[in-house]
């Protein structure tokens, strides 16, 4: 069969259309990996919380799953440590002092708030552990981090903590030698503030689920 004869462009149509072709799939593979990358771009935070989550890297707590298996005969003794955000106008303290826990028991913490303020504020807590590398053992069925919590002038309230941790603490080489954990939250006026603070990349689970915003 005869060949097309070239355009008057001087280009044989056979290969103009391969050179299309060419072209085309180029800008479709240029076009995956831009919204590939601004997918990951997005989905870098709530990635590496699930890493967290997972892992117990940086400290992040395991929430949720199984119910606290029983107390076994090895106590550990667990602090509380509180911080608030400076212009947020809070007194922001542990309910207790150093609790001897049962591994493997669930118990019951409170932190108070009172605000100081004479107007409402809101306010937002982080959360994690130290050392960080119990984060995985430590089990928290009930707190207030990453929920908006307003406080009307002068009020104060108690807000609760229900949390185990794991005998399997014991069994870990990592963790078997560790007879404290500490935890610890810190108040801000919203996530943003505690994004910028730089205090979201040791948080514990729910970033981002709480509504973000400053009264």
């Amino acid at each position: 069969m005869d060949r097309p004869a070239p355009t008057s462009r001087g280009m044989d149509p056979l290969r103009a259309e391969t050179l299309r072709r060419r072209n085309r799939r180029m800008a479709a593979g240029v076009g995956a990996f831009v919204c590939g990358m601004v997918g990951l771009a997005f989905a870098s935070v709530p990635l590496y919380d699930m890493f967290c989550r997972a892992t117990g890297y940086n400290g992040t707590v395991q929430v949720g799953g199984p119910a606290a298996p029983g107390a076994s005969g090895r106590v550990i003794t667990v602090r509380f440590n509180a911080n608030t955000q400076p212009d947020l106008p809070w007194r922001f303290a542990p309910g207790q002092g150093p609790m001897q826990v049962r591994e493997g028991e669930e118990a019951m913490a409170f932190y108070q708030a009172a605000n100081r303020a004479d107007v409402p504020v809101t306010g937002v807590a982080t959360y994690n552990v130290t050392p960080e590398v119990v984060g995985k053992y430590f089990h928290k069925t009930a707190c207030f981090c990453f929920e908006q919590q307003t406080l009307e002038p002068g009020q104060q309230v108690d807000m609760p903590l229900a949390f185990w941790v794991d005998p399997k603490i014991a069994a870990d080489p990592n963790t078997r030698d560790i007879r404290t954990i500490t935890i610890n939250y810190s108040f801000f006026r919203s996530l943003d503030d505690a994004q910028r603070s730089g205090a979201l990349a040791n948080a514990g689970p729910h970033v981002g689920a709480a509504p973000r915003g400053t009264p």
